[in-house]
């Protein structure tokens, strides 16, 4: 089979590997599409991973090739999702089934092998079937999906409450298009793109509630559309300490702020900031991966129920479609930022 395998910072190569055989409990994985995520940039080009060599992606779908020792035979064939992270299943968070809190796990793409590649091993317990009909490519942003809905879900979001959203890349689009499908009436989003804008709208943001801070003040603007009192949910997806400063001050009092982003770098709130949170009585949520127990309730299901219904189209989405040749491409794309882009989709 082709994988491309990471041996070194800036180091991706593709070649040739042996298709490797299911173990106990797992089973074989012909992708058909894979997604690149944000992370994979950093991952491939500035910090490396654990391990070398290593196959980088998680967002990924395809069909069960082969299934090992105590796998269900009836995985067979099938289409699936795959929920990237492998939980140890012994720690607390894991016995509470919290399993995106696993103090011991690994995962898919950064800790062991995952979907740049044309076949991937996999846990039978990280299997979602895929009902007819929801393709490959939509199947592929599962994962993204999940932890769009997962901040949604932790944010509580109610009937008549405004959200603000930071930040349109990937997730940040999909948070908004899931408020929206939620029947959150007021969703503003914040962007700085007009890649973001046309997505924001395609997903059905109004054209007012997006604020374009290249040439809007954020604040005024925000404040105009709240009557002064900011935004009763406030989803932060960027992981900057302005922006997250930004969210604090510009959430009304007893509301809730969401911090979705991974940090950039260091974080810091000067002390008036501070202040915001104790004399607001805000509340700071924390947002983690997605839940995923195999239990209709968790977020995959809560998304794929969706996706079967044709509630949510997230290949709307993707703005870039390559042949697995071309999968160097999309990254460099990514990394240079040589064009606007949401989703780069591969398929395999």
């Amino acid at each position: 089979m082709k994988a491309y395998a990471l041996y070194g910072i800036n180091d991706l190569r593709m070649e040739e590997r042996a298709v490797p055989s299911p173990g106990e409990n797992q089973v074989l994985v012909q992708v058909k599409a894979v997604g690149i995520c944000g992370s994979d940039i950093p991952r491939i080009f500035q910090t490396g991973t654990y391990s070398f060599p290593t196959v980088p992606g998680h967002e990924f779908s395809g069909v069960v090739a082969a299934v090992g020792a105590g796998a269900e035979s009836e995985w067979a064939g099938r289409r699936v999702g795959v929920f990237p992270l492998i939980p140890c299943r012994k720690c607390s968070p894991c016995l509470q089934k919290h399993y995106e809190l696993c103090r011991n796990y690994s995962y898919l793409g950064s800790r062991t092998d995952g979907g740049f590649a044309e076949y991937v091993l996999a846990p039978r317990e990280c299997l979602i079937a895929l009902p007819e009909g929801v393709s490959f490519e939509a199947a592929a942003m599962l994962e993204p999906m999940a932890v769009a809905v997962h901040a949604l879900r932790r944010a509580q979001v109610g009937p008549g409450q405004t959200a603000a959203v930071y930040g349109q890349g990937t997730i940040g689009l999909l948070l908004s298009m899931f408020l929206k499908e939620a029947g959150i009436e007021r969703v503003l989003v914040i962007g700085n793109k007009d890649q973001q804008k046309r997505s924001a709208l395609d997903v059905g943001i109004a054209e007012e509630d997006f604020c374009d801070t290249r040439n809007q003040e954020l604040g005024a603007w925000l404040a105009e559309r709240t009557d002064g009192a900011g935004a009763d949910i406030f989803f932060e997806c960027i992981g900057k300490s302005d922006t997250i400063s930004a969210a604090i001050e510009l959430t009304a009092p007893m509301g809730t702020v969401v911090l979705v982003g991974n940090p950039y770098g260091n974080v810091s709130l000067d002390k008036a900031v501070y202040w915001k949170i104790l004399r607001n009585q805000l509340t700071v949520r924390g947002c983690w991966n997605s839940s995923f127990t195999q239990e209709e309730t968790d977020d995959w299901h809560y998304v794929l129920e969706r996706l079967a219904q044709g509630r949510i189209q997230p290949e709307r989405l993707i703005t870039h479609q390559f042949p697995f040749e071309q999968l160097p491409r999309g990254l460099e794309i990514m990394r240079d930022k040589k064009e606007e882009y949401v989703k780069v989709m591969i398929n395999i």
